[in-house]
């Protein structure tokens, strides 16, 4: 028995649990051309794009900790639309589902980049967690009301899947996932990096330019675990559980919390299998599913919470 991996996602079909996280390998077109050639990619999200240009902040922009990564680049992106011309050319060339991350400061922005982009994509990211980028990001998403707003400024110009991705450094993440459902979100990405900072103790100073960053990698996992548990409990739209996954014991983890599919991100960049990493993560998954006779992905969602 070969268990179905097929997944349908807030009306996409991937034919893998496994997505490609933002900012990680959807940060050229030629890159997410070659990862979506991988068979066991259900689909890619882009990296974050912005109403204005965006160059970033200057180096050192990230770090690896041993146990994670520190990063603050800043977000930075030619513009929405310069972006739109790079993925016109993209798009008839992957076959599976493209996701464009986007990271509105306001609803008026959200609702004329999906305007913009509503033809060169299968569906929206919201951007509305990242914890270091001023104006952007975490300073919008960690209020319900502004949430609302531009979720429902982003629903009004498509009608494609519409994905918010939450932050953990909120007092309430299912608070702020429950306005963006109300608002006409399809799903919910948990969940984006923590604040965090590093301290050079020689240099007596903080190692980032921006003093502030986002941890990723194996250190926030049991929180992304934790977030997906709490909105599943509560929410009745799809969760994409993202936050350290590095095999597929991380992936099935998530599931089993409630998540209907995964992003992976930081591995890709500290694992030795490069791109093969996809294949082993789902190569793990299919084999869990036969030792636990289970036919399908979808018998495995939430399955903690009855267990």
């Amino acid at each position: 028995m070969h268990p179905d991996m097929k997944v349908e996602l807030a009306g996409l079909v991937l034919r893998s649990p496994i997505m490609v996280a933002s900012g990680v390998l959807g940060s050229s077109t030629g890159l997410i051309k070659r990862v979506s050639e991988n068979p066991s990619v259900g689909a890619v999200v882009t990296k974050t794009v912005t109403y204005n240009p965006r160059n970033g902040y200057e180096n050192p922009t990230a770090i690896d900790l041993g146990f994670g990564f520190l990063n603050a680049m800043g977000l930075p992106n030619p513009g929405y639309l310069d972006y739109k011309n790079e993925l016109a050319e993209l798009r008839d060339k992957i076959e599976i589902p493209l996701i464009v991350s986007i990271g509105p400061s306001n609803s008026e922005e959200a609702s004329e980049m999906v305007k913009a982009l509503n033809e060169v994509s299968d569906g929206f990211e919201l951007n509305l967690s990242c914890p270091h980028t001023e104006k952007l990001g975490l300073e919008v998403g960690s209020d319900p009301e502004k949430v609302r707003r531009i979720t429902a400024s982003a629903r009004k110009y498509t009608s494609k899947p519409l994905f918010i991705k939450v932050s953990p450094n909120v007092t309430s993440v299912v608070e702020i996932a429950r306005a963006a459902v109300e608002a006409g979100a399809d799903a919910i990405t948990a969940i984006n990096t923590l604040k965090s900072m590093a301290i050079d103790v020689n240099a007596m100073k903080p190692v980032l330019s921006n003093v502030y960053g986002g941890l990723s990698g194996r250190a926030i996992r049991p929180v992304g675990v934790r977030i997906v548990y709490e909105l599943y409990e509560t929410l009745r739209v799809p969760i994409v559980g993202c936050g350290g996954i590095y095999d597929w014991r991380d992936a099935v983890e998530f599931i089993l919390a409630g998540a209907s599919a995964i992003q992976v991100g930081s591995a890709i960049a500290c694992s030795r299998s490069g791109l093969n990493i996809f294949g082993e993560i789902e190569k793990g998954i299919v084999e869990y599913l036969v030792a636990k006779g289970l036919s399908n992905i979808r018998g495995l969602v939430g399955l903690a919470h009855t267990s």
